[in-house]
């Protein structure tokens, strides 16, 4: 038996945050990010339609990108003070991501992080909120999925936390929040979009119900990512659509080890001044893990199907694995997205030596290959790679060299 689950309602399309009047509470706590959402006075229109519901309102502000397992601790502890029946998380993923789990300490005071990191291990939710998740960015999709990312700062590790019991009971995908992303986050969460989408189309957690969600994701990708990288927003607003049905598709059907190489390196190096972010991550590894999956014959038919479904070309499976594999690339050219971990800046942009150095790559690799193959996205991978094969791939992915094994 397999189980695909949602939130209870998406409101779609522009305005749609006015569907905040219509919510039944007393009180609400609003999560929220740095400041853009406040800056185009987003904030401040959901915090009215609120007060207009007859609901006292408390913020949690500043919540920071990749959010710590510390602010989760603070966020619930002020939730515990106030008691809302509404958790309200507006912004990235990150407040979204930073709010789920605040939820569960909030409902279960007692819970420590190491178990909420149980996969599909939470206790039962809503016995004292509701929680709605309110998208400004293109890519996470986190406003309709079962999975948060908390970052362990003492660890260098992001975490995800994973349970249908987390995914939101309500989402509001207004385009009109995704116009003011800036041009690199358009980038970044675009491709962190495109990976949900081929991921879960080609995880062994796959099913009927997932795959139109997939394919027609890439579809809408691959027609208006660039665009709305350059500006246009009519480009823009179809992405927010399309990272949202990307969402639902790997929520139910799970991901792959790009997003298990994705979460063990972000932090990784942070002590060398940055994180390599997620979508970028992403960007990067995706070639490299079509190309390992790509050795399983299931694995490789499917990647042919996303290759046709976009008109790729292409006469034979491995023909149309290449033509996908040269076309990511290319999106990534298009977006200045780097290729490879050697040549990515600390400010994400492609560079001739990147932030991460060799030596300290090489030191670490042994314990990010074993922490990406232990992330909770390794199970439903084509493949299961060895803890020899994972370290070879995440060379490849710093040295832009071919996947070959």
């Amino acid at each position: 038996m397999a189980r695909f689950t949602l939130p209870r309602d998406i409101y779609h399309g522009k305005g749609s945050l006015e569907t905040l009047k219509t919510f039944k509470g007393e009180r609400a706590v609003v999560c929220v990010g740095g400041g853009s959402m406040k800056r185009f006075g987003f904030l401040d229109r959901a915090v009215s339609y609120l007060h207009e519901a007859g609901f006292e309102v408390k913020l949690i502000e500043n919540i920071e990108p990749d959010p710590s397992v510390d602010t989760v601790m603070k966020g619930a502890a002020a939730m515990l003070e106030f008691k809302p029946d509404w958790i309200i998380a507006i912004g990235g993923g990150s407040p979204i991501d930073a709010a789920k789990a605040m939820w569960i300490k909030y409902e279960y005071p007692d819970i420590t992080f190491e178990e909420m990191c149980k996969v599909f291990g939470i206790p039962e939710l809503r016995r004292k909120a509701h929680f709605c998740a309110i998208s400004s960015t293109s890519g996470t999709a986190t406003e309709v999925t079962a999975f948060s990312i908390i970052t362990d700062y003492e660890k260098g590790i992001k975490y995800p936390i994973a349970d249908f019991e987390i995914t939101p009971d309500v989402a509001i995908v207004d385009p009109e929040l995704a116009e003011t992303m800036p041009k690199k986050l358009v980038a970044h969460t675009g491709m962190d979009a495109i990976t949900h989408a081929i991921e879960a189309y080609v995880s062994t957690a796959h099913c009927d119900y997932t795959d139109p969600l997939a394919l027609h994701a890439v579809k809408m990708i691959n027609e208006s990512l660039v665009g709305s990288y350059n500006g246009d927003m009519e480009k823009r607003d179809s992405m927010h659509n399309a990272q949202c049905l990307a969402g639902m598709a790997f929520s139910n059907a799970l991901l792959g080890i790009v997003h298990s190489m994705a979460h063990k390196t972000g932090a990784a190096f942070a002590d060398y001044g940055a994180h390599i972010i997620h979508g970028a991550a992403n960007a990067m590894y995706l070639p490299k893990v079509i190309a390992f999956n790509a050795k399983d014959e299931t694995a490789k038919k499917r990647y042919g199907e996303i290759a046709d479904f976009i008109k790729l070309g292409g006469s034979s499976d491995d023909e149309k694995v290449s033509l996908l594999i040269t076309y990511l690339r290319g999106m990534n050219d298009a977006l200045n997205i780097p290729h490879s971990i050697g040549h990515y800046g600390a400010d994400s942009y492609p560079t001739e030596t990147g932030f991460v150095p060799e030596n300290v790559f090489l030191e670490r690799l042994p314990e990010i290959a074993k922490n990406a193959i232990g992330d909770a996205c390794t199970g439903s991978n084509p493949r299961i790679p060895t803890q020899e094969e994972m370290e070879k791939l995440l060379k490849c992915c710093y040295y832009d060299t071919e996947v070959d094994f």
